[in-house]
């Protein structure tokens, strides 16, 4: 069972596709990837994690090989994203499970964790924030368009979504570029070559003004409920600087927090060392 299968579900007339690996019986691990990426980019770290854990890693709507709902049909906000995985949980009967949040998976999870606290035995965010202060300058552009959402700031951002942007986000911070496999931002670039994937990103984009601003109830969250937490975190990533691995430390004091010496996609450089970090941590 250490070599993932490959499965779909229909969640609510949505189809998606997801990834698994591991035996049932074995403790769940829901693997939630971020922009631009999909469930393949667990591709080398689900198979050394699958002796231990049941792995379950979906692609999030609007990514990967998970339906692409019109944007007339589905609003891209951040809480559809998230009612889409819960249900998704919930279909596939999994009672209870530890998460893995990157990117834009942070905000789906912890909204999931908010409302179903007693399911989540442990979280791990790699880099995944839920701190304003670890917002680089990157964010600049996107700020703006929060500030005045119209089409000259929407335009502006387009950049973001090209093939050398996406690579750029694979291999900034990162100290030997043979380390990164061209596999991961060149698929992302052909699903972002789509038709409307780049308007749903931008959605996805704007919306993520409602992240920030539920920063302080992830916090409450994390202060009420205490949930077990790994922070292993890129330290050379642009999008969410290092501070935001430390910062979970101030709402869960045990946290535990390791800073690796690579970029936002660490786990293509330092797969190896996350699983053994999340053994450590879950075992």
């Amino acid at each position: 069972m250490k070599h993932p299968t490959y499965h779909r579900v229909d969640v609510d007339g949505i189809d998606i596709f997801f990834r698994q690996a591991g035996e049932p019986a074995k403790p769940t691990l829901l693997l939630l990837h971020g922009f631009p990426s999909s469930s393949h980019m667990f591709r080398d770290l689900i198979p050394q994690l699958a002796d231990r854990f049941h792995l379950i890693a979906p692609d999030i709507p609007g990514f990967g090989q998970s339906a692409s709902p019109s944007r007339e049909q589905f609003a891209y906000t951040f809480d559809n994203l998230a009612n889409v995985v819960a249900r998704f949980i919930e279909i596939l009967g999994i009672e209870s499970f530890a998460l893995y949040t990157f990117d834009i998976g942070a905000p789906i999870g912890f909204r999931i964790a908010m409302e179903r606290p007693e399911r989540v035995t442990a979280i791990i965010s790699q880099n995944g924030n839920a701190y304003e202060e670890a917002l680089g300058d990157v964010w600049e552009p996107i700020r703006r368009y929060w500030a005045e959402p119209n089409q000259t700031n929407r335009e502006a951002l387009r950049e973001i979504l090209k093939p050398a942007a996406i690579r750029w986000q694979y291999e900034h911070g990162v100290s030997s570029l043979s380390d990164i496999s061209p596999d991961g931002y060149s698929l992302d670039a052909f699903y972002m070559a789509r038709p409307d994937a780049e308007e749903i990103q931008l959605d996805i984009a704007l919306d993520y003004a409602s992240n920030v601003a539920m920063y302080p109830a992830f916090q409450a969250y994390f202060r009420e409920h205490r949930p077990r937490l790994l922070a292993v975190w890129g330290d050379k990533d642009p999008f969410f600087l290092p501070v935001g691995a430390e910062a979970f430390r101030r709402d869960l004091p045990d946290a535990e927090v390791r800073l690796l010496d690579t970029g936002h996609f660490a786990v293509e450089t330092h797969g190896s060392e996350i699983a053994a970090a999340i053994v450590a941590f879950l075992v």
